[in-house]
């Protein structure tokens, strides 16, 4: 016991412990919260994917969060976002701490108010992955820390910068492109249609009657000009596509509605087919978990052109960009700068002459 003490000693100084061990009343207030990729800038994204692209390439050396703790709120269960937090806190220097529904009294009579003002005396951030998306903002009405929407069921921003940082790891650049939607009007296609309204890409959804995305937010984003077609049929939206996403059909909380989404989505799964309406050089992302021969086919999925394992591993190097910038003080004026110096080169380069042409955006059908 005394060679443990000594050691615990001896590898943490006395001036790092008494920095960090500050009441809350102690610490700085001013933060910043990442609920929505319209949280951020055009030139804020952009610094962001140059950063995630330092720390994936292992150009990225800084430990922003030592001495810090992520609280983790899972409302809803992910392998990638459990995983992909818990692995980038450390790496950054930090701690990540799981707190299950069986661990926090949210729900269970705690206002989320009550919640938010605990962690932020204990915590430096908190993640949080679970329904409704009020819960998240009322979340960040009472934290004086830093909150990440880990996902709700109306977005789920940081899976969408991971797919962008997919399309500029495969692609070069996502300016220009052309990405289809083929599916549920889910949080994840919310999360695009705001990522379009944002940043210089085309993008076609094509949603059965009655899955259309959150028309609030389809509204804003046609309203700010953004290039944004929504479809009825995925061969329209497929045709010349650079990227073709999708998602499984019946989300967690809706398996009771498993058979009738079914029915609905008859016709709706990326299959051989589909993918020759892209590009030859199209690739192909998934969120996973994937249902092979429901919203995508085993050869798609397993095939060339599927990038989901390393847009999978994307999410590790933007969520720790996230958490470099918000929790650990980093600058992204200073990652632009990085990014002029090392524009990233695609794995697989696409010939200059190859941008479609920009199709007129239009409203809902």
């Amino acid at each position: 016991m005394q060679g443990a003490v000594a050691l615990h000693s001896a590898s943490v100084p006395c001036t790092r412990k008494r920095a960090h061990f500050l009441t809350r009343t102690q610490r700085p207030v001013a933060h910043r919260d990442f609920l929505s990729i319209l949280d951020f800038s055009t030139a804020e994204l952009d610094a962001l994917f140059a950063l995630a692209e330092r720390m994936r390439n292992g150009r990225y050396a800084r430990r922003p969060l030592a001495g810090k703790t992520l609280a983790m709120i899972f409302m809803k269960s992910s392998t990638r976002t459990r995983v992909s937090f818990e692995v980038g806190a450390w790496q950054l220097g930090g701690h990540a701490l799981f707190l299950s529904p069986r661990d926090i009294q949210l729900g269970r009579g705690e206002p989320v108010g009550d919640m938010a003002r605990v962690l932020s005396r204990m915590c430096d951030g908190i993640m949080i992955r679970t329904f409704a998306h009020a819960d998240v903002e009322e979340l960040t009405r009472h934290a004086d820390i830093p909150v990440i929407n880990g996902l709700t069921d109306l977005s789920h921003p940081c899976q969408i910068l991971a797919d962008l940082l997919t399309v500029r790891q495969f692609l070069g650049r996502y300016q220009g492109k052309r990405v289809a939607w083929i599916g549920d009007g889910n949080n994840m296609a919310n999360s695009w249609i705001e990522a379009a309204q944002r940043l210089d890409f085309s993008l076609r959804l094509a949603c059965p009657v009655g899955y259309d995305p959150d028309p609030v937010i389809l509204g804003a984003a046609l309203a700010e000009g953004a290039d944004i077609t929504l479809v009825r049929e995925p061969r329209e939206a497929a045709e010349g596509a650079h990227v073709v996403n999708t998602d499984v059909w019946a989300s967690m909380g809706q398996e009771e509605e498993q058979a009738v989404r079914a029915r609905a989505f008859a016709g709706y799964m990326v299959d051989e087919a589909l993918m020759k309406r892209a590009r030859k050089d199209a690739i192909f992302l998934h969120c996973l978990p994937a249902h092979r021969g429901e919203e995508v086919a085993a050869a798609v999925l397993e095939g060339p052109q599927s990038r989901v394992w390393a847009e999978a591993e994307n999410r590790l190097h933007i969520q720790k960009a996230i958490m470099a910038v918000l929790m650990g003080g980093e600058k992204l004026g200073k990652a632009r700068r990085q990014a002029r110096k090392a524009v990233p080169k695609p794995t697989r380069r696409v010939p200059a002459t190859a941008s479609p042409s920009k199709a007129k955006p239009k409203g809902k059908r």
